[in-house]
């Protein structure tokens, strides 16, 4: 169950992007699962017949899956998804191909291994080996040139484009001066989609199952191919912000700082091609209480991590460990997960209480249920949940102190914080309180907004003055987002 295509696609990311649904949310970035064409047939890693509906499985990194959409379809996403100021990220695997099926022939032998099997017991046994049976590796390691597989030319031939695919390839090599070596197609492949369509960032699959300095020249690869797109389309131009990425070190936390330890050896990623990495432990310590948690994470993205971040989740597509995984708390999630310092993923359905629940599925499907849209125009504790989600993700938005400011503790009880935030021109402030009492309260705000300045709870709506260093609000709430 849910182990195959289930009907979403890039055309409904665009319908809701024309209904106003992210926007609302405050998403500033959509990350979507690789595009790329999978493998046509399935197979059985021992959870079920499975089919490469979830993207990690390229058969041609050359092409968009069709069960995701067309070219034209992409195109037209970053278009208005950057008409909306809302960037696109998509997810990049370089480590391996897509399974062998009866349909679905094998890179050739100085391409891919097919064995040994990881056996993650050292730095090298996560690298030079298969992740799981049948799941070929690309051989990243490897300097050595390769001609193009056999069933890929033939492919091209079928579809027209064979001469185009090969000039291109010619011309990426002659500019890079890089061998023709696997992970450097590959890596040409990818960036062919920041050149084309404009897309913001990658968000980085198996980082730690290469060595690092392939990550350092995707970077550099994914810079050029940015520059040129910027070059050749300034009405397209967002920004001067460099090109994004966020590696998926699996098991990396922000406890380590710049490091990864792999037991035998500790590798910095951050200084081979990442902006950030994902945060695979704020799952687990959106246990503690708000001051712990914003406390440490202030701590270290202020000093041993300035210039970096990390991305922090609750739940995701393949931890089957989420924060809350019944959906009990639902409201301290959006809380704590939209109000920490660093990055925010909401997993699609973190903002609706979608089930991560469902029964008949086996493994990390059942983190991949349905959209539960219908539940959003039926269900007020649904409608209740998105709301809360909605006026933190906008207030989060809306404020660079949130995730990239200075944290403060104001006081204990009633709690209370400020996120202040200094570069440049650009200054931002806020107080936020939470787990206040419903109706009247009085709130400090003495260190952060001078008397006679106007404020806005963001949560509720109401205007306050400052007087005495203090605001009396009454709501019917018991959070506070303070803003000018």
């Amino acid at each position: 169950k849910l182990r195959g295509f289930e009907g979403g696609d890039i055309r409904g990311v665009i319908q809701k992007l024309d209904e106003g649904y992210f926007e609302k949310l405050g998403i500033t970035a959509l990350w979507m699962t690789p595009v790329v064409e999978q493998i046509h047939d399935g197979v059985d890693e021992g959870t079920g017949y499975t089919y490469g509906f979830h993207g990690y499985w390229a058969k041609d990194w050359t092409a968009l899956d069709p069960s995701f959409g067309t070219k034209k379809d992409l195109a037209e996403l970053v278009q208005k998804a950057h008409a909306k100021g809302i960037r696109i990220l998509l997810d990049a695997v370089i480590n391996h191909t897509g399974p062998v099926t009866a349909e679905d022939v094998a890179y050739p032998n100085d391409w891919v291994r097919t064995s040994p099997k990881c056996t993650y017991k050292s730095y090298d046994t996560y690298i030079n080996c298969t992740l799981v049976e049948n799941l070929p590796d690309v051989k990243t390691e490897s300097n050595e040139a390769v001609t193009l597989p056999p069933f890929l030319i033939e492919k091209w031939k079928k579809e027209g484009r064979y001469e185009q695919e090969v000039a291109e390839l010619d011309a990426f090599f002659t500019k890079t001066g890089y061998p023709r070596a696997p992970k450097y197609y590959i890596m040409k492949w990818l960036s062919d989609y920041i050149t084309d369509f404009g897309i913001d960032g990658y968000r980085v699959d198996t980082v730690k199952h290469t060595y690092e300095d392939v990550w350092a020249d995707f970077k550099k690869v994914c810079d050029g191919a940015f520059e040129d797109f910027k070059k050749n389309n300034p009405e397209k131009v967002l920004d001067n912000n460099a090109f994004f990425t966020v590696g998926e070190v699996y098991g990396y936390n922000i406890g380590g700082k710049k490091l990864y330890d792999f037991g035998d050896k500790k590798v910095n990623y951050f200084e081979n091609g990442f902006t950030s990495l994902i945060n695979f432990d704020f799952r687990n310590e959106a246990k503690l209480n708000y001051e712990p948690l914003f406390s440490k994470y202030n701590g270290i993205l202020q000093n041993d991590l300035k210039d970096n971040t990390v991305m922090n989740y609750v739940s995701s597509h393949d931890d089957s460990y989420p924060y809350d995984k019944k959906r009990e708390k639902t409201l301290e999630s959006g809380t704590k997960l939209l109000l920490a310092p660093g990055i925010s993923q909401v997993y699609y359905g973190d903002e609706t209480a979608r089930s991560l629940d469902i029964p008949g599925t086996t493994g990390d499907a059942t983190l991949r249920s349905m959209m539960n849209w219908d539940e959003i125009k039926t269900n007020p504790e649904t409608q209740k949940v998105l709301l809360h989600w909605q006026k933190l993700g906008n207030f989060r938005k809306n404020h660079i102190s949130i995730g990239a400011g200075i944290h403060q503790e104001i006081s204990q009880s009633p709690y209370l914080f400020s996120r202040t935030f200094t570069k440049d021109n650009l200054s931002d402030s806020v107080v936020v309180g939470l787990d206040l009492p419903k109706g009247s309260k009085e709130i400090s705000v003495g260190t952060i907004f001078e008397d006679g300045t106007k404020l806005k709870d963001a949560y509720s709506g109401k205007e306050v003055m400052v007087l005495n260093g203090k605001v009396i609000i009454d709501t019917g709430f018991d959070i506070v987002l303070l803003e000018k």
